[in-house]
């Protein structure tokens, strides 16, 4: 049986789980998360916890079990505190601002990309312009944003610049050597 799978959800006070068959939606301080569960995996509520159970022991029924096991814990921590991803960006000139629902990032060419923030996702960026902070209840949403908005200007391997997650290291490649 998957290690991760087995484990129960806690509850905590001020969220309100509802299962309806295979649908489990999941409502808190921050929004309300809701996620159709696969064939084969059920999900039951008790006792302050959500546990997950599959129906068979085939190879799909066991990787579904923690995955989804993962998922509705994802969602639980989403609806009562959020998620955060902060990316940083590199380079002379490079700068970020945030107007409304979107973010206008310079980063090198000739004209400003223009980047429009799903709903449910909100930025924010520091004083010096550098540092975007993305929050969401949704984490895989929040991943995918932050991984679209790295994909605008990936780091170069030879300087660095462009756009990272923090705390992000790269390994920088040696530039041509002169000559001799």
């Amino acid at each position: 049986m998957s290690r991760i799978g087995k484990k129960p959800i806690d509850i905590s006070s001020g969220l309100d789980v509802k299962i309806d068959g295979n649908t489990i939606r999941v409502k808190g301080p921050k929004g309300e998360l809701t996620w159709d569960c696969p064939q084969g995996i059920s999900v039951s509520q008790g006792e302050g916890k959500i546990f997950v159970q599959r129906s068979g022991d085939s190879k799909l029924d066991r990787s579904l079990h923690g995955l989804s096991r993962s998922l509705v814990a994802n969602m639980v921590t989403g609806v009562s505190r959020g998620y955060q991803r902060v990316l940083e960006i590199t380079g002379i000139g490079y700068r970020a601002q945030v107007q409304g629902g979107k973010i206008l990032l310079s980063l090198g060419y000739s004209h400003p990309v223009e980047f429009q923030l799903p709903h449910g996702i909100t930025a924010a960026v520091d004083q010096k312009q550098t540092t975007i902070t993305l929050s969401g209840i949704d984490k895989q949403l929040l991943g995918q944003v932050a991984a679209n908005l790295r994909a605008l200007r990936t780091p170069d391997i030879y300087k660095g610049k462009g756009v990272r997650y923090a705390g992000e290291r790269l390994k920088l490649k040696v530039g041509k050597a002169g000559k001799k």
